[in-house]
C-alpha cells in the first residue's frame, strides 16, 4: 500500500475503533450501570444485546446503501448520528431508556464497518486487500480492547455516564475524520489513490464495474439506486448462494467470540473480585492482540492461505476458553489475561478473513456482501451474549467457557470442509 492508501485505512479504522469502543466499553461499567439503576448485573447485560442486535441486523442495508449514494457521503451521516446518541445514553435516567438510547446508537453504528471495508476494498489492489482488511479491523477492534481499559478507568473516576460523553467526544473527531476523506466519494469504487492522495482515473471502460484498484468496487457513475424489494431478493442470494458457509461461519463467530467477551468483564468483578479499572485494564490486552493480528494476517495469509488464518485464530480461541476455565476453577485473574489476549488474535484472524472471502461473491456489490459478514457476526454476538446469560444460570461461568471451547471446534471442523479454498 502507499502511504496515501494507509492514511485512509487508519482513518477509516479509527471511526470504526470509535464504534467498537462505544459497545464494548460497557462491559466493565456494567456492574456500575447495574448499581445506579437498581437492577442484577446478570439484567444489565441486555445494554449490550441493545446495541449489538441493529448494529447486526442493519449493517448489510448501510452497505447498500452505500453502495447506492457512495460510501463517504453515508459515513459522514452515521458518524454524526453514534457521536449524537452516544452522548443522549449519558443522560438516560432509567435501564428502559439507556436500552432504548443504545438501539438508536447501534443504529446508527451499524454501517461503519461495513461501509469501511467495502471502501478499503475500492482503494487498495486485491493482492493488498487481506493486508488492509487486517489492518483496518486490527485497529477497529483495538478500540474494543483499550475501551476496556479507558471505560472502566472513568467510571471509577468520574462515573459511567461521563465515559458515555468521553466517547461521544471521540465519534465527534472520528467525523471530522471523515469529512476531509469527502473526495473519494468522486472516486468511490471508480479509480485509486497515488502517493500524493489524489485520485486517479479509473482505467476501466465504462460500464465495467471494476475499480483500477482491481477489486471490482461501483463507480459513481454506475451505482444502482437503492430499492428494497431488489435489495432483499439480492441479500437473499448472497446469504444462501454458493458462500452460505462463510456467512454460516461469521455467525457462530459473532456468537462464540463475542459472547464469551461481552461476559469478561462481568466475571472478572463476580469472580476474581477484580475493581471496574482493573477488570478494564486486563481486557485492554484483548485490543492490543487485535492490533498485532491485523498487522499480521496478511503474512499469515500468504504462507498459510485464508483457511488456515482462520483455523490459527480458531486456535486461539479455544485456547481462551481453557486459559477462562483455569481462571473460574482457581479464582485467578492471572489465567484471564493471556485468556483475553488469544481471543482478540483468535477474533482478528478469524473475522477479517471471512470478509476477504466475501468480496469476492460479488465484486460489483461489495457493500452488502461484506455488510452480510457484519450481520451474521454482530446479530450473533447478541445471541450470544442472552445464549450466555442462559449458561451461566445452568452452569455457571465454567459451562460457558466450556460449551464455547466446543463450539469453537465444531466450527474450525466445519469450516476446514466447507469453506473456500484459497
Amino acid at each position: 500500500m502507499t502511504p496515501s492508501q494507509k492514511k485512509i485505512v487508519v482513518t477509516l479504522g479509527f471511526c470504526g475503533l470509535v464504534s467498537a469502543a462505544d459497545n464494548w466499553f460497557v462491559s466493565p461499567a456494567l456492574p456500575a450501570i447495574a448499581q445506579t439503576l437498581a437492577i442484577a448485573p446478570a439484567a444489565a447485560t441486555i445494554i449490550l444485546t441493545a446495541y449489538l442486535t441493529p448494529y447486526g441486523l442493519l449493517q448489510p442495508v448501510c452497505g447498500a446503501i452505500g453502495d447506492a449514494v457512495g460510501r463517504v457521503r453515508l459515513l459522514c451521516i452515521i458518524v454524526a448520528g453514534l457521536a449524537a446518541s452516544t452522548v443522549l445514553c449519558a443522560a438516560a435516567p432509567t435501564l428502559e431508556a439507556l436500552v432504548a438510547a443504545r438501539i438508536v446508537t447501534g443504529c446508527f453504528a451499524a454501517g461503519i464497518i461495513s461501509v469501511n471495508q467495502s471502501l478499503v476494498g475500492s482503494v487498495v489492489s486485491e493482492e493488498d486487500r487481506q493486508g488492509a482488511v487486517g489492518l483496518l479491523m486490527g485497529i477497529t477492534f483495538t478500540g474494543q480492547g483499550l475501551s476496556a481499559g479507558l471505560g472502566g478507568l472513568i467510571c471509577d473516576l468520574v462515573g459511567w455516564r461521563a465515559a458515555f460523553i468521553c466517547f461521544g467526544v471521540l465519534g465527534a473527531a472520528a467525523w471530522l475524520g471523515v469529512r476531509r476523506m469527502r473526495y473519494l466519494d468522486e472516486m468511490d469504487g471508480a479509480g485509486t489513490v497515488n502517493a500524493a492522495g489524489a485520485s486517479v482515473s479509473a482505467i476501466d471502460t465504462p460500464g465495467a464495474g471494476v475499480s483500477a484498484a482491481g477489486t471490482g468496487a461501483v463507480g459513481s457513475a454506475e451505482r444502482e439506486p437503492f430499492r428494497p424489494a431488489a435489495f432483499l431478493r439480492h441479500a437473499a442470494q448472497i446469504l444462501f448462494g454458493p458462500g452460505r458457509a462463510i456467512y454460516f461461519v461469521a455467525f457462530t463467530t459473532g456468537i462464540i467470540f463475542l459472547g464469551v467477551y461481552g461476559f469478561m468483564g462481568t466475571f472478572l468483578a463476580e469472580r476474581c473480585g477484580l475493581s471496574s479499572t482493573q477488570a478494564g485494564l486486563l481486557m485492554m490486552f484483548y485490543g492490543l492482540a487485535c492490533l498485532a493480528g491485523g498487522s499480521i494476517s496478511g503474512r499469515i495469509g500468504e504462507a498459510r492461505g485464508q483457511r488456515g488464518v482462520i483455523a490459527v485464530g480458531e486456535t486461539s480461541g479455544v485456547i481462551a476458553t481453557a486459559l477462562l476455565a483455569a481462571s473460574t476453577i482457581t479464582g485467578s485473574w492471572m489465567p484471564a489475561l493471556p485468556a483475553a489476549a488469544c481471543l482478540g488474535l483468535g477474533y482478528i484472524l478469524v473475522q477479517p478473513t471471512l470478509v476477504s472471502f466475501s468480496m469476492d461473491i460479488d465484486p460489483s456489490h461489495t457493500g452488502l456482501c461484506t455488510g452480510l459478514i457484519g450481520l451474521g457476526v454482530f446479530a450473533g454476538g447478541g445471541i450470544g451474549s442472552s445464549l450466555g446469560s442462559i449458561a451461566i444460570a445452568g452452569g455457571g461461568y465454567f459451562a460457558l467457557w466450556t460449551i464455547a471451547g466446543v463450539a469453537l471446534v465444531a466450527q474450525a471442523i466445519a469450516g476446514a470442509r466447507f469453506l473456500p479454498r484459497k
